[in-house]
């Protein structure tokens, strides 16, 4: 067997934990059990043993998680946990982590409650966009919850403590039973078609999570969610939390509680009023003061003392304005009518016609002068001309030509023959007389001795 293929005990359990750990069910897992060999570690860790009729499983809940817990767990208890399931390396067993425990029954309704909580929460009917402002000085209230409870005797003695002026109306449901959805749901619907609540209370007294089952069914949620009417929910005691008190309106901590969220309190309305009515007094009576001081001066100023005079000086300062308003037209027309003198002279000064005119005389007079320098200018070179011509004309060949002489050329090279070496027999040359040119052929040659 190859070496290679031998895995130590660590290796092994390693490699089986790193399984259990890819494995995403068993990371998050609900399982439900009863509990044995329970012990509390001095450290606060809590050691168990979670069973049923055929297998166990041995389990942790360390004390970071189980200090949250409500109830003391005891041998023996039926139980809901949540944790994942992982190896414990040193002894290559696998056990349960848990993070959550619920009694079972209780647990059964918490699983419910999360999962309607997370539909509904999905469907958006918690967000604080969608719930209602209650009115400040509602007139008529109406309570829904048992006749009978502790709840109602609260919140009907806040609110004629508070705001005595309302109309409180009982509208008496079953608080808590299989019954209780509906008479509850019925009840909000029924209130919110009256059309005359100004807003509504729906509640009860605490009570464990059975009792207060009622306030997270799905019905009663979409009742809340869907009626017109703001809704404050006021359910059990300031820790306990239903779907109830997420869709509405406004959550109160307990119903006396949503009795002082529902109405102000007429003690407080009053000072504030009586706050209002003085700054109101005062502001009026120092408008009324600075009003009436804008008065004294105007009536001391001079306009009102002596109103004749005034007005003669105001004739007379018009008149004066009156006459520099005519100085200024004047001089205004007579500088815009210079102005316009001045341009149209500069306008007829640079007309096309006058333009082009200039330019006709301009070009006569420079061809007049081109002309003359051009004359002036043969005249001084043909002298000098002429000179160079007599000097090329003694120096030039087709003078020798005249008296006899000629030119031989080799046709094919164009080069001037000189001696009778630069030709051959067959050559043909051509030769320049004064008046032609003369197409021979060399037959022979006789060289000078």
């Amino acid at each position: 067997m190859a070496a290679k293929s031998v895995l130590t005990i660590s290796e092994v359990t390693r490699y089986i934990k790193s399984l259990m750990e890819e494995d995403v069910m068993l990371q998050s897992v609900w399982i439900r059990g009863e509990l044995s060999n329970v012990k509390m570690h001095s450290r606060g860790h809590l050691y168990f043993t979670v069973k049923d009729d055929k297998s166990r499983m041995q389990a942790v809940m360390f004390a970071g998680h189980n200090r949250y817990l409500t109830f003391k767990p005891e041998n023996g208890m039926k139980v809901l946990l949540r944790g994942e399931v992982n190896v414990y390396e040193p002894y290559g067993q696998y056990q349960f982590y848990a993070k959550e425990m619920q009694p079972d029954g209780v647990g059964s309704l918490y699983l419910a409650y999360e999962k309607l909580k997370a539909q509904l929460e999905k469907e958006g009917l918690f967000s604080p966009e969608r719930k209602k402002p209650l009115p400040l000085f509602p007139s008529r209230i109406a309570v829904i919850t048992s006749p009978t409870g502790a709840a109602i005797r609260d919140i009907v003695t806040t609110l004629k403590r508070r705001y005595p002026i309302a109309q409180i109306t009982l509208l008496p449901v079953l608080v808590q039973g299989d019954q209780a959805p509906n008479s509850i749901m019925r009840a909000i619907e029924q209130a919110d078609l009256a059309n005359c609540f100004d807003c509504l209370i729906v509640g009860r007294g605490g009570g464990s999570i059975e009792e207060l089952w009622a306030f997270n069914d799905e019905g009663v949620a979409r009742a809340i969610a869907t009626a017109e009417v703001p809704i404050i929910s006021a359910v059990g005691h300031e820790t306990d939390f239903t779907i109830s008190d997420f869709v509405a309106d406004l959550r109160a901590p307990t119903p006396t509680g949503a009795a002082e969220l529902a109405v102000p309190d007429y003690r407080e309305v009053h000072r504030s009023l009586s706050m209002m009515r003085k700054r109101l007094q005062k502001v009026m009576n120092d408008k009324v003061t600075a009003e009436s001081d804008k008065l004294e001066r105007l009536k001391r100023s001079y306009a009102f003392r002596y109103p004749e005079q005034l007005i003669r000086q105001k004739e007379q300062q018009l008149d004066g304005y009156f006459d520099r308003l005519k100085r200024a037209i004047v001089s205004t027309v007579t500088q815009s009518s210079t102005q316009l003198t001045h341009l149209d002279k500069s306008l007829s000064r640079l007309h096309p016609h006058v333009r082009v005119q200039q330019a006709k005389d301009q070009k006569k007079q420079l061809q007049q002068s081109l002309i003359k320098a051009m004359k002036e200018q043969i005249k001084s070179k043909r002298l000098p001309f002429e000179k160079a011509i007599g000097e090329l004309n003694l120096l030039s060949p087709l003078r020798l030509m005249d008296r006899g002489y000629s030119l031989a050329y080799d046709r094919d090279e164009k080069s001037l023959i000189k001696s009778t070496k630069q030709v051959e027999v067959g050559t043909k040359v051509d030769i320049r007389l004064k008046d032609g040119t003369l197409l021979c052929l060399v037959e022979d040659t006789d060289p000078m001795e």
